[in-house]
């Protein structure tokens, strides 16, 4: 049986599970009555143009998303599950432009025609927390897994979200897996995503707590065994001046030290950023301010394989809060500083219900590489004097009602550039992303 049946027949399954489900917990009906399913259909066109003689990424994907979130059987104790299954195409992925993360790569070089992969969690309830165990996907400063492909990624293991105090939320979690969007299997490696070395277990505490309705904190610690220990802060304010006017401001810091055998080699770094934003009505204004202080760069969660070609490797997570991490570059190298200016505005008030628009220059200087260890996996990337900038802009889009509503049509384009001494050269990246949800439960 091919992938493409397979899927069908598994999404097919999903849609089933309710009435299946009915027989095995009735007459908890907390199952049943909680219980959704959704199809998400993604379509997505990447182009990536790098300069230097560097080759380009460019593909045309759809993906087909199948999720099934079942509620808790009644009683003290509440049992649920979580399934997916998802469906990776081909549209038009020229071989010699592959690459992008959207499709597996074969060892004759030629992108996939189609992939899929499925997985499950079961899920635990007691009073207000909820324990999972399986494949899932976690978002927490320290250890999050990201969406920003065809195929989501995903993470195996435990995690646990806490809500017995009123306005206080905790999380931990312990895994030992995690799949990039073209790995098709459950036990792909966890990553430094750039030292490039592995680690079996990362762990990961913490929590965030509303102080008032305006003002918040978080505070995470994670451990990735033989690698580091990381530690997370952040603050976040809002104040309503008037129904017009709001004024933001947020603080966020990351310490991260080596630890065990140290695989990424010696690491002592501290990042800050700070942001502050004015809204005025259907307009929004930001400045960040970011700064990596230590002589290697901040480096998080990378999930996935490297094969014997090297083709489908490692992709990075979502684990990185800081405010200057823009489409493209996260402006995080050894000893960088950043600042950055943003535009958003609704065109709502203006007469069009579901447009915005976002607007975005960083800029980035003083990175030094000059004190890397020259046998460590951070070696060779950066220069010390490192420079570089990014324009982000973004038009998306969506439908607000009638057979359509709820399809998002966002178009996002990133021009970077940077001299020898940053790393990551002169692009332009240009992605044009359709999601349409289908609620079937």
């Amino acid at each position: 049986m091919n992938n493409t049946r397979a899927l069908v027949l598994l999404l097919a399954s999903a849609c089933a599970l309710p009435a299946f489900g009915a027989e095995l917990t009735a007459p908890g009906d907390g199952f049943i009555a909680g219980s959704d399913v959704e199809v998400l259909l993604r379509n997505s066109y990447f182009n990536r143009s790098k300069e230097d003689g560097r080759r380009d990424a460019r593909d045309w994907t759809q993906g087909v998303l199948g999720h099934f979130n079942s509620g808790f059987t009644q009683g003290t104790l509440g049992v649920g599950v979580e399934a997916f299954a998802y469906l990776g195409l081909k549209l038009d992925a020229p071989a010699d432009k592959s690459g992008t993360g959207n499709l597996p790569v074969h060892d004759d070089g030629q992108p996939a025609d189609n992939y899929s992969k499925v997985g499950a969690a079961l899920k635990l309830r007691l009073s207000n927390s909820v324990l999972k165990v399986g494949e899932q996907r976690p978002q927490t400063p320290v250890f999050g897994v990201s969406h920003f492909r065809i195929v989501p990624q995903t993470a195996t293991g435990l995690s646990l979200i806490s809500r017995e105090v009123e306005g206080l939320e905790v999380q931990a979690g312990h895994f030992t897996a995690a799949t990039s969007p073209v790995t098709t299997h459950a036990d792909g490696d966890l990553w430094a995503v750039m030292a490039g070395v592995t680690t079996p277990t990362a762990d990961y505490l913490g929590g965030s707590y509303q102080l008032t309705p305006q003002v918040s904190v978080s505070l995470y610690g994670s451990r990735f065994e033989d690698i580091w220990n990381q530690y997370y802060v952040n603050l976040e304010s809002r104040t309503d001046i008037d129904t017009l006017n709001q004024f933001g401001l947020g603080l966020s810091a990351y310490r991260t030290l080596d630890t065990g055998r140290a695989r990424a080699g010696e690491i002592d770094n501290t990042s800050v950023g700070l942001s502050t934003f004015w809204r005025h009505g259907a307009h929004r204004w930001l400045l960040g301010l970011q700064k990596i202080d230590g002589d290697t760069p901040f480096d998080y969660l990378g999930v996935g394989d490297n094969d014997r070609n090297g083709r489908n490797g490692n992709d990075q997570g979502a684990s990185i809060q800081l405010p200057n991490a823009a489409q493209f570059s996260d402006f995080n190298g050894p000893q960088e500083k950043s600042w950055q200016v943003r535009y958003d505005v609704s065109l709502a008030t203006y007469g069009v219900p579901g447009l915005t628009f976002m607007s975005r220059y960083v800029r980035g200087w003083g990175i030094d590489g000059s004190h890397i260890a020259a046998t460590g996996p951070y070696s060779g990337r950066y220069g010390d004097d490192g420079k570089h900038h990014e324009t982000n802009l973004e038009v998306r889009y969506i439908v607000q009602s009638g057979p359509a509503k709820g399809l998002s049509v966002r178009a996002r384009q990133a021009w970077h550039r940077a001299n020898s001494d940053q790393g990551s050269g002169n692009l332009d990246d240009f992605r044009l992303i359709t999601d349409y949800p289908i609620d079937i439960l």
